[in-house]
């Protein structure tokens, strides 16, 4: 069986919106350390692994919008879409307390290996789908409720953003009003990566984009998805209406 290094849905929908999950799989494709990085399955399945929950939030907002969705296939752990190629993190080492065993003595032949096997053909394709004229990009990320050794994190959703705060300010704005949500601004992490899937794909070519994290203990099962997806679809569209992007 062939192996592809990405996922697309919905290439015939009409909406104005590309919805973009990263980090969608934990799939360690066989070209790479013979399929097993040398984690037990636990840890494959854990968030060091993978975006717990974000690929079935990615497909069912993209329904929703009636807009496209591309979908990594292949684990971060693997080479990580959402940093630049020059990013020293692209091949994690130790994650949240863990070591990686497959990655320990990957050289730069082995970097250059799966950045032509995953990484460039998952970002050459989406780069087509950001072309279309008019695209606006949602990526959709997930994130642990506690790191090992760190304090719990409150919120439910963050919305990261870097220099160009067009949809991030007014989305922030509306979910800010939510009386049950917990936001985080640029939180947890940032949304200033040089080189990452926004930065490439939005920021340089001007584009309207907002990246957001759910807490993944609230999207881990179906229905957790599906509720978030009904929920973001239509402030996502209030909020683009309003922008007038």
């Amino acid at each position: 069986m062939t192996y592809t290094p990405f996922f697309s849905d919905g290439l015939d929908r009409p909406g104005r919106w590309l919805v973009v999950c990263d980090h969608a799989s934990n799939l360690v494709p066989p070209a790479v350390a013979g399929g097993d990085l040398g984690l037990l399955p636990a840890d494959m399945d854990r968030h060091i692994a993978f975006d717990i929950g974000a690929a079935g939030v990615s497909r069912a907002l993209a329904q929703r919008l009636d807009s496209p969705v591309i979908l990594s296939n292949f684990s971060r752990l693997v080479v990580d879409p959402n940093r630049g190629e020059d990013d020293p993190t692209l091949l994690m080492k130790l994650y949240d307390g863990t070591l990686i065993p497959g990655n320990r003595h990957a050289d730069a032949a082995e970097r250059e290996r799966r950045l032509d096997l995953c990484y460039r053909p998952y970002h050459a394709a989406l780069a087509d789908l950001a072309a279309r004229p008019g695209t606006v990009i949602v990526s959709v990320h997930s994130f642990t409720p506690q790191l090992r050794g760190r304090p719990p994190r409150p919120w439910q959703i963050g919305v990261l953003y870097a220099d160009d705060r067009r949809f991030a300010d007014p989305l922030m704005a509306h979910l800010a009003a939510e009386p049950d949500l917990t936001l985080g601004d640029n939180e947890p992490y940032t949304g200033r990566m040089r080189g990452d899937t926004m930065d490439r794909h939005a920021l340089r070519h001007g584009r309207p984009h907002v990246l957001i994290e759910l807490r993944n203990d609230l999207i881990a099962e179906d229905y957790g998805q599906t509720a978030w997806a009904d929920r973001m679809a239509p402030i996502l569209e209030t909020v683009l209406a309003r922008t007038d992007l």
